[in-house]
């Protein structure tokens, strides 16, 4: 007898799992999202979907990535799910704001404060 099973998508991964190369591609894409027009961001994000394996139409890796008080995480997620946490919202001019994904979000929550 066969079994079929379906895979679940993903929401989310790993930076640290991705290839040299495919993080320079990751890095070059979000750096293209964030400045990108209209019409462009969102092919952008989905080109990263399928690099990244996720099912999103909006993709952030956590910002414990590179804030000097985070702990390093390098979970790429998709910023609509429950518990993603606004570090930092986008600069003008710019699409991207940063995200704590929702582990972070919830073991050490950096949230904007005013």
């Amino acid at each position: 007898m066969t079994v079929i099973t379906h895979a679940r998508p993903s929401l989310e991964a790993d930076y640290n799992t991705l290839s040299t190369s495919d993080q320079d591609r990751f890095d070059q894409l979000m750096e293209r999202a964030d400045t990108a027009g209209p019409h462009d961001y969102q092919p952008l994000m989905d080109t990263l979907a399928v690099l990244t394996g996720l099912n999103a139409r909006d993709i952030a890796r956590c910002s414990c990535w590179t804030d000097a008080f985070g702990c390093g995480c390098g979970a790429i997620f998709d910023t609509a799910l429950p518990g993603a946490v606004v570090t930092a919202t986008n600069s003008p001019n710019c699409n991207l704001s940063q995200l704590q994904c929702p582990t972070c979000g919830h073991d050490h929550p950096r949230p904007i404060t005013d």
